[in-house]
């Protein structure tokens, strides 16, 4: 049972003036403890909120190359989706402590400030009353005490006229003036009498007021005023219920997103994605013949095994390993050539296929603008005062420069693609290969160069099968490919643990153009930036440079301006 229900009746008769004043006090306090419990809710609900928001942060996938790999995998999609429920359903927590603090916390702080200031003037009200009714007890008293002394002169007064009356030795004066005296007091009584009788009169009637209409007016006030409180009270405990129940059907949805999501998932289609990812187009060897030394025979192979396939290269080749792509690790992860020759065959399909797409979407881009360009210099043509046609043309120069190298782009490309098909003479005839690549740029008048065929070596330590001739397009401009990326040789080892060595800087450089770096190890430069220079060029076109310690990269040595250092000992290769 709350304190609040006494019977205030009864309090008002034996007036319980003090013990009504704590009670209010204590119930103030009581809404202010019960504001602080909301407030910190409401804080505990912001920081589950925020850590909750952090965590799917953390766990976002990052915008790069692995990342957006591995998103094709349905596991890793309904991990994006439930990490995106988790944000929502931390905005949810946010909503409760936004109500929170709006419905209550502030609710109660203004009511609190009213509620103070109602109790002060109510008991300001019950003060001043309890001050009156002790003020007219005292002038009752004092009429009282009044009438009492003046009766009590009378009396003297009537005892002394009577006495000196008696006397025959007094003279008749003198007892006149006696009786004048005890009248004057008589009267005197009687006024007081009078007196004290109307304040007593006053009196009953303010103190019957104030026991039986003021103060219980006081007090009612104070009891309305404590059911209000209780009631608000109550009122916020239900709010505190309910802002919990509004945001319930948020939360089960973010709950059956998550659910959903998880169902999502298709293991099969997953290692499918794998199958083929990894597909390599390697055709498996062939039967090893039996070789009898005992015989003076000659040896035979089989056409298909990996001892002929060795043999044939190494004929072929020179210099060149044969490749026995199965067996091979990968342990330089560096990145590879221009052609993606040290990728196995199914693979390097695909890297050229998605290389040509891009390609012919940035055509199709650079012929937009430039049938844009055309179609506003014909409006220029036609009505003068909206622009000089003229200088529309610097710019369409441009665009057909940027079209035809990337034409020619897509049809070196295309060429890789053939050879990986089947549908083109193999790289180890370069004089068909670099016929063709001349009759495409007479086309274009740009003139041509081809280098003579050599060996070249994939990033992971392995040779490539077949020879390879490389050409360049001599532009006059500095060209974004002045020629094939340096590679190492990288011999192979059983161990795991050969990783690259931090070469030193062997001097500065400054960009004399901007390179965008599309291709795989080599870096984007700005115009007029300073790197260092870690490699210089050793007759292939390219300079390697490094940003900082997580960034380098080979840029075309036409791009750039080199300032070695005196005592600079030259460049190392890679180990």
């Amino acid at each position: 049972m709350d304190r609040s229900d006494f019977l205030f009746k009864e309090v008002c008769l034996k007036d319980q003036f003090d013990n009504l004043e704590k009670h209010t006090q204590w119930g103030i306090e009581f809404v202010d403890r019960y504001s602080k419990f909301v407030k910190e809710r409401s804080e505990i609900e912001t920081s589950y909120a925020k850590q909750i928001r952090n965590l799917s942060k953390k766990y976002q996938p990052k915008k790069n190359s692995r990342e957006e790999e591995e998103n094709r995998y349905s596991s890793c999609r309904a991990f994006v989706s439930t990490l995106n429920e988790l944000n929502d359903y931390a905005g949810q927590h946010e909503v409760i402590s936004e109500n929170l603090t709006a419905n209550i916390v502030a609710e109660l702080s203004r009511y609190l400030q009213e509620l103070k200031s109602e109790r002060k003037s109510h008991f300001h009200d019950g003060r001043k009353a309890q001050q009156q009714i002790e003020s007219s007890w005292k002038t009752l008293e004092a009429c009282k005490r009044k009438f009492e002394r003046d009766c009590k002169e009378a009396e003297r007064a009537q005892q002394h006229f009577e006495k000196m009356d008696a006397d025959i030795n007094v003279t008749k004066a003198d007892v006149e003036k006696a009786r004048q005296q005890a009248q004057g007091r008589h009267q005197m009584a009687s006024d007081s009498k009078s007196e004290y009788s109307a304040y007593l009169q006053k009196f009953n009637q303010e103190q019957n007021d104030h026991y039986y209409s003021v103060i219980p007016n006081i007090f009612q006030k104070i009891q309305e005023m404590e059911e209000r409180r209780i009631e608000r009270v109550g009122d916020c405990m239900k709010t505190f219920a309910d802002v919990d129940r509004q945001v319930l059907p948020i939360v089960g949805k973010c709950l059956d997103g998550m659910t959903k999501a998880a169902e999502s998932i298709d293991a099969k289609t997953d290692s499918q994605l794998v199958v083929e990812s990894y597909k390599s187009g390697f055709e498996p060897p062939g039967d090893v013949d039996f070789e009898d030394y005992g015989q003076a025979i000659t040896r035979t192979v089989s056409e298909t095994s990996l001892s002929n396939s060795r043999e044939s290269k190494e004929k072929l080749g020179g210099k060149s390993k044969g490749k026995l792509w199965p067996f091979i690790k990968n342990k330089n992860k560096g990145s590879g050539p221009e052609d993606f020759s040290h990728l196995p065959p199914e693979q390097r399909r695909k890297k050229l296929q998605g290389k040509i797409d891009e390609l012919n979407k940035d055509i199709q881009k650079e012929m937009d603008q430039r049938d844009a360009l055309t179609k506003m210099k014909d409006v220029y043509v036609k009505n003068p005062a909206m622009g000089d046609p003229a200088s529309v043309d610097p710019r369409l120069g441009e665009l057909a420069q940027s079209i035809e190298k990337l034409q020619y782009e897509v049809q070196k490309f295309e060429g890789w693609l053939a050879e990986v098909e089947g549908r083109m003479p193999s790289k180890s005839d370069p004089q068909r290969r670099q016929s063709g690549l001349y009759q495409t740029t007479a086309q274009n008048n740009t003139p041509m160069g081809s280098n003579c065929a050599q060996d070249r070596e994939s990033p992971d330590g392995s040779y490539t099968e077949e020879q390879s001739s490389e050409t360049q397009v001599k532009a006059q401009a500095p060209s974004a490919n002045p020629g094939p990326l340096p590679t190492s040789s990288t011999p192979e080892f059983d161990d795991e643990f050969d990783e690259e060595e931090a070469l030193p800087t062997i001097g500065t450089c400054k960009a004399l153009y901007a390179f965008e770096g599309h291709n795989e190890g080599t870096i984007s430069v700005a115009e007029g930036e300073l790197l260092f220079v870690i490699e210089e060029d050793k007759g292939d076109g390219w300079t390697r440079v490094r940003r900082n310690e997580d960034e380098e990269g080979y840029v075309p040595s036409s791009y750039v301006e080199v300032f070695l250092e005196s005592n600079a000992k030259g460049a190392m290769t890679y180990i």
